[in-house]
């Protein structure tokens, strides 16, 4: 919690005027209701009696209130900017395009501005992530058995230099590095949050994550030091059930996650895993919970660290860990995702209730 809230008066009469100053900063539980919302939302005001107001949405969701579909307080923070929103649509009506400067200054944007936006929702800017999208192009004809020319093409890459620099920032290895016939095999995995890199064994799947994740260079050295031939590309079983296992999930279907995974970790690591698969879908906890939960309620530093070992994103569901105080905590894969995240399932747990009324 960043600051204390004003008293209970002040909020309501801000809920009642619509006042923007705390839209983000306080929000609006309605007993009656069972929603929350923002202090902006449009919808008809309830009665003071029936408000709580909490300084979180992870308190929120924590007191069980399901987020409001008018004022939607659960959409990422990014989305709420309505440059960033315009050019993410942007990208989307053409991936293929290789964006400059140029083409954000003839959009009428303010270069300076678009790059802090980004780079404070993304951790990357604009160009970078239009480029990544690109790189995506690049990776699946290799996965195909195309050649390195080729995906450099399909990535609208000018230079072979410059594929291989920007593949090996994304991936930490050069295209050639990833051959076909390796035991350990990357594929590349889009979702509507953004494409994930999945590594498998035939038997197992032993990496997913959000290709923006910064650690994702370090976590694949790893696994390339720890096989004996590194890590190849293309799909295999245990990848191809997580990609369908992932489209229903962010479809809001299923959270059903059956593919075999790899747990490479202590057995203190597994052990905190263990527990956070455990968490009820659309519900959450905090590190001293999963703590405690384990019996070891003294670690919490501990959880803390095996949680963000966990290189099986999703799966393994370590964004259901928010702060203590209610608050959602850092993400690798960045809190607007997260926000994502605890949406989707907030949906699957409410479609599962109604199926069994």
């Amino acid at each position: 919690m960043l600051f204390d809230l004003p008293d209970h008066k002040t909020l309501y009469a801000a809920l009642l005027a619509r006042d923007d100053r705390f839209d983000g900063q306080a929000y609006i539980c309605v007993s009656s209701t069972g929603i929350f919302c923002r202090l902006t939302c449009p919808a008809r005001k309830p009665k003071q009696e029936n408000c709580t107001f909490f300084a979180t949405i992870g308190e929120c969701i924590e007191a069980g209130f399901r987020p409001c579909k008018r004022c939607h307080p659960l959409q990422a923070a990014a989305l709420a900017d309505p440059t960033i929103a315009a050019l993410l649509h942007a990208l989307d009506e053409r991936p293929d395009l290789r964006w400059t400067e140029r083409h954000i200054e003839q959009l009428g944007y303010d270069l300076s501005t678009v790059r802090r936006s980004f780079k404070r929702q993304f951790g990357m800017t604009f160009l970078e992530m239009a480029r990544q999208r690109r790189l995506r192009e690049g990776f699946e004809t290799l996965a195909t058995g195309g050649k390195i020319i080729t995906a450099q093409h399909e990535a609208k890459f000018e230079s072979s230099s410059a594929f291989r620099a920007a593949f090996a920032r994304l991936l930490g290895c050069a295209p050639a590095d990833l051959r076909a016939d390796r035991l350990l095999r990357a594929t590349w995995i889009p979702t509507s949050l953004g494409d994930m890199i999945a590594v498998s064994s035939r038997s197992h799947l032993h990496l997913l994550e959000f290709v923006d994740r910064k650690g994702l260079p370090a976590e694949l050295a790893r696994l390339q030091a720890a096989s004996k031939e590194g890590i190849g590309i293309g799909t295999l079983p245990p990848s191809e059930q997580a990609a369908e296992e992932l489209a229903e999930y962010f479809a809001a279907q299923s959270n059903r996650f059956l593919t075999p995974l790899a747990l490479a970790g202590s057995a203190f690591t597994r052990q905190v895993w263990d527990a956070l698969r455990e968490i009820p879908v659309g519900e959450t906890r905090s590190y001293s919970d999963i703590a405690r939960q384990i019996g070891r309620p003294t670690a919490v530093r501990a959880v803390a660290r095996a949680n963000g070992a966990n290189q099986i994103a999703l799966m393994i569901p370590c964004h259901r860990v928010i702060g203590a105080d209610g608050s959602l905590t850092g993400y690798g894969g960045g809190l607007w995702r997260k926000q994502r995240l605890i949406e989707i399932e907030r949906q699957l747990k409410t479609a599962k209730e109604e199926k069994t009324t």
